[in-house]
């Protein structure tokens, strides 16, 4: 019992998430502004645009969250995190041996990986909840509007999903990939990232 009890305690999927959120915060951040732009830019937050510079955005926003992941996945060594992704999708082998891996530590540690899940989920909701919070209760959506911030006919999605891009689709990404490092054992139960 003192066991199960420890896993629960140590959510070191979750712990490590956060970690590598604060603590390359700049990076973090700078490419979700990235993404939270260009999802704006295409949403008409300053006035219509053609087909193609939607496209164009689309490129910008996807490329963003891609290297946000590659740079998560080779714990902030692009080459890494794209060598490992690379394996992941070429090597057989590799994709067994990570497989019998994952399923040994999933057996393992389930108590730990479902509580970081649902609390991960309630930092989530909480997020998206002081983001429409945000976007319909305050004055925000108003003020830009009324000083020619964004355009009149945009909604409030460009504050909702601008947020959304510096926060929760950041924190999932990370998430995401450090998932993948934990269940194939990059990521002790320690902590060692």
């Amino acid at each position: 019992m003192k066991k199960n009890i420890n896993a629960i305690q140590s959510l070191t999927w979750l712990r490590e998430t956060l970690l590598f959120f604060r603590n390359h915060y700049l990076i973090v951040l700078g490419l979700g502004l990235t993404a939270a732009i260009g999802r704006i830019v295409q949403l008409g937050a300053f006035g219509p645009i053609s087909p193609g510079l939607h496209i164009a955005m689309e490129v910008i926003v996807e490329s963003a969250r891609i290297l946000l992941f590659v740079y998560a996945l080779g714990l902030t060594q692009l080459k890494r995190g794209f060598s490992r992704l690379k394996q992941m999708f070429t090597s057989g082998k590799a994709w067994t041996e990570h497989w019998q891996k994952g399923r040994v530590r999933l057996k393992m540690h389930w108590r730990s990986l479902l509580a970081s899940f649902v609390i991960y989920l309630l930092i989530a909701w909480v997020t998206n909840l002081l983001i429409d919070y945000t976007a319909f209760q305050t004055c925000l959506y108003y003020k830009l509007k009324v000083n020619n911030i964004i355009a009149e006919k945009s909604s409030e999605w460009v504050i909702i999903l601008f947020f959304k891009n510096l926060s929760v689709i950041p924190l999932t990404l990370i998430f995401n990939a450090l998932f993948l490092l934990w269940v194939t054992g990059r990521v002790s139960d320690g902590g060692n990232v």
